[in-house]
């Protein structure tokens, strides 16, 4: 889309970070994987993706400690976000994780208490995702 959200990364160069960190993306959509993986890379990111809930808990369990920031969707078939957000923070009470989500705030509210690190409202625009991303890993 010409306005910039999800989908449109023409415009963005490529600016290597010092010390990357591992994103981890989840989300059920695979078109969605693909557009964060592709514009983040694009950033410097270095980002792995997970197909699901599921998934995405394995692919935290092997790989945690390389990991920054997480992005997860919130509506998955497998399991809603706030669960993926609990396992998560079982593994990791120190896990960033990152809400992006169609839904509406309130949604949002209960996790913050236990620790969410941020949220996007989908559709979002890229540029904001990736400033909030870098954003999160700057307070390292």
């Amino acid at each position: 889309m010409a306005d910039g959200r999800i989908g449109n990364a023409g415009a963005m160069e490529p600016h290597p970070l010092s010390s990357p960190k591992l994103i981890l993306a989840i989300d059920d959509e695979p078109e969605i994987l693909n557009i964060i993986k592709e514009c983040l890379e694009m950033e410097g990111f270095q980002v792995l993706t997970a197909p699901g809930a599921k998934a995405g808990i394995k692919v935290y369990e092997e790989r945690g400690p390389e990991i920054g920031v997480i992005l997860l969707d919130y509506v998955m078939p497998d399991m809603t976000g706030d669960l993926v957000f609990e396992c998560l923070r079982q593994k990791n009470p120190d896990a960033r994780v990152i809400l992006l989500t169609g839904c509406e705030d309130a949604v949002a509210r209960k996790m913050f208490e236990a620790g969410l690190r941020g949220f996007i409202q989908k559709p979002f625009y890229i540029d904001d995702l990736v400033n909030r991303v870098r954003e999160e890993l700057s307070q390292d």
